[in-house]
């Protein structure tokens, strides 16, 4: 697969220890792939390794075909990768309108934000700060798209948020693979996320012991608990 993102036998560290060990994975464009775990399975430490937060001990990252694993954060995300973090980190003191165009001020960019979030367009000279949760999980999202991703990584989007503003999140995020970003989505609430992507990968203490459809661990009441 050369279009989308490409993980072949990656390795990351965290504070000297091995958290992820011998991960492969593809994230097409135009689908959503999911990754699932328990606590402490790696999950985030995984998703910081392709995005170069943290660097790769062993393994390859490659998107569009190109090696990525030796390039600095902002270099992978000029290129296309995007990354959703835990903690829905806005600017606080800045209005919505000023966290976007932290990013890109232009009109179409701001559009596509509002047209895809219309509550934010309501909301747009409030200060983040005073946003909901799910709000500023809305703003985190668009900000995001507003660096024009090709891959988008998303880490436990429904983090504290009602079960309705997560299908609402997952719901924007499934239109947004439509319009051909590939989305590598880490999510607690298992059930809804297998409902809108494509494949799964599931870890265990830092590594893939299952890849399979969406829909064939939708009927598998173990991962769906979390003992698969």
């Amino acid at each position: 697969m050369n279009d989308g993102l490409r993980v072949d036998g990656l390795t990351v560290r965290r504070g000297g220890l091995t958290i992820c060990r011998q991960v492969s994975l593809t994230v097409p464009p135009g689908e959503i792939t999911v990754l699932l775990g328990a606590n402490g399975a790696g999950k985030t430490t995984l998703l910081d390794g392709i995005a170069g937060v943290l660097p790769a001990a062993e393994g390859t990252v490659a998107l569009a075909g190109r090696p990525i694993e030796t390039l600095p954060v902002h270099r992978r995300a000029a290129l296309g990768i995007a990354y959703v973090e835990q903690g829905r980190s806005v600017f606080s003191r800045l209005t919505v309108e000023q966290n976007l165009a932290v990013v890109d001020g232009s009109r179409d960019a701001l559009g596509r934000a509002y047209e895809m979030f219309p509550r934010l367009a309501a909301r747009r000279g409030v200060r983040a700060g005073l946003l909901s949760g799910g709000e500023q999980q809305m703003l985190v999202i668009a900000r995001a798209l507003a660096t024009g991703p090709r891959i988008l990584l998303v880490d436990e989007l429904s983090l504290g948020l009602a079960p309705a503003v997560v299908r609402t999140l997952l719901g924007a995020l499934a239109d947004l693979a439509d319009s051909g970003v590939g989305i590598l989505l880490v999510e607690q609430f298992a059930e809804m996320a297998l409902r809108i992507g494509s494949t799964a990968h599931l870890l265990r203490r830092g590594r893939v012991v299952r890849t399979a459809p969406c829909g064939e661990l939708l009927r598998d009441p173990g991962v769906l608990f979390g003992n698969g």
